[in-house]
């Protein structure tokens, strides 16, 4: 009896620990740091928590003909996706459900969007700016971006590990099309990834946004 009531106590500690375990993670969101999307917590005493991979510099053109760089999202956090506006599958519903981010935090001026535009040459400015305007996009809450193809898949690929299937990105020139959002927090590091065509993702992602506005 002595050891059945020890080994129950026993048990009940594993117990406490792993649920202040758990609830220590849920507090803290993760990082991204390779290509596969396992996330991984590291504190900020870790040895790596100096070399989290982060979104380099970078420079686009957004729908109002406005120079995008780094120094926009400086000190915000901000969601990232892959889109094209003659797109007829999954990127209408993406950005539908990014809408939803959009209502959120329409006068929060710490929450931005950027959607890149994986076809370029065709998404022009004025192209852009007719999608932002039939979409019901908001200018300077939600930027949709063009630009140089290169840069631009330079960046998905390499840097947003954005790709068709988790955990493979592809060259450089292989065409992508991704259902893949990115959240990034303040110091351009990435913090989730979620299915931008499912409306419960998009929930999922305003909770991990009211996690990172808490850091």
């Amino acid at each position: 009896m002595i050891q059945l009531i020890k080994n129950s106590s026993l048990l009940l500690v594993i117990l406490f620990i792993t649920s202040c375990q758990q609830s220590a993670n849920q507090e803290v969101l993760p990082f991204i740091n390779k290509p596969d999307f396992t996330p991984e917590w590291i504190n900020k005493n870790d040895t790596g928590y100096q070399h989290i991979h982060k979104i380099p510099n970078f420079s686009f053109t957004d729908q109002d003909g406005n120079t995008i760089t780094e120094k926009t999202v400086s000190n915000k956090i901000y969601v990232a996706n892959f889109m094209f506006t003659s797109c007829g599958s999954i990127c209408p519903r993406m950005t539908d459900n990014l809408k939803m981010i959009q209502e959120k935090y329409k006068n929060d001026s710490s929450i931005l969007l950027l959607s890149h535009s994986v076809t370029p040459e065709r998404d022009s400015v004025s192209v852009l700016r007719k999608y932002a305007t039939r979409k019901g996009i908001q200018s300077g809450k939600w930027h949709l971006l063009t630009g140089d193809v290169n840069a631009i898949y330079a960046i998905a690929k390499k840097d947003y590990y954005a790709g068709n299937v988790i955990g493979f990105y592809g060259v450089q020139n292989d065409f992508l099309h991704t259902e893949n959002c990115m959240l990034i927090d303040k110091q351009r590091r990435i913090r989730g990834v979620y299915n931008g065509t499912l409306p419960l993702e998009m929930e999922r992602m305003i909770a991990d946004i009211e996690t990172l506005k808490k850091e």
